[in-house]
């Protein structure tokens, strides 16, 4: 979604080598997913719709970006900003004030639970940096793409030591080929940054082919 969004919005044409890494991991997810014993038509729904909005979120990250108008802290400034009112009415419409509130009667509120809800929001705030200055350095794809790697000890742990992980063929076998598709991404991307860098400093300039899947 992400790669198609980049070529509509931006205009940047992925390499062929990265459009296989894409094509491996979507089809890993499908085939981890199609014979799902727990599928559930809502779950799913909602989770495509946050591909979606995921997927143009880092575009537009990157349009802005580049349009260098707002900068980096200014895009994190504004986003923030305006997600105020929405988040305000959504947990309006969640009654989440009155959780709250029935919370703190309830004497539950203790040091423990502050420094913990600090820390969450302390994490929040270096979670969107990071996301920011990734899309700034490299690309939205790239972006969208670090997370099967980062995930990637996570899942394995997670298969042996979890009881909520449901062993099957189709599921584990999906879920290797996506990640050797989020490995091959990974190597096909910082190869060719790294042979633009060693271009650049031999004094010629990338090609074009090499240019463009690094975006």
């Amino acid at each position: 979604m992400t790669m198609v969004l980049e070529y509509i919005i931006l205009g940047v044409k992925a390499s062929r080598a990265v459009k296989i890494s894409v094509g491996l991991m979507i089809l890993g997810s499908v085939i981890a997913a199609v014979f799902d014993l727990t599928f559930d038509i809502w779950g799913y729904s909602m989770v495509l719709i946050n591909d979606i909005c995921t997927a143009a979120n880092s575009v537009y990250v990157k349009q802005k970006l580049n349009a260098k108008k707002l900068g980096k802290y200014g895009l994190l400034y504004y986003n923030a900003l305006f997600m105020i009112f929405p988040v305000i009415i959504l947990a309006w419409i969640n009654e989440e004030f009155e959780k709250v509130h029935q919370y703190i009667i309830a004497g539950n509120i203790t040091i423990w639970v502050v420094a913990c809800l600090s820390f969450s929001f302390v994490c929040g705030f270096f979670l969107n940096c990071s996301i920011v200055l990734c899309t700034h350095y490299n690309s939205a794809l790239t972006t969208s793409c670090v997370g099967p790697v980062k995930n990637l000890l996570v899942t394995y742990v997670g298969m042996f030591s979890s009881d909520d992980y449901l062993f099957g063929w189709n599921n584990f076998i999906g879920i290797n080929i996506s990640i050797i598709g989020s490995l091959l991404y990974t190597y096909a991307t910082f190869r060719t940054e790294k042979k633009g860098a060693e271009e650049k400093s031999a004094g010629t300039l990338p090609k074009t082919d090499d240019r463009q899947s690094l975006l």
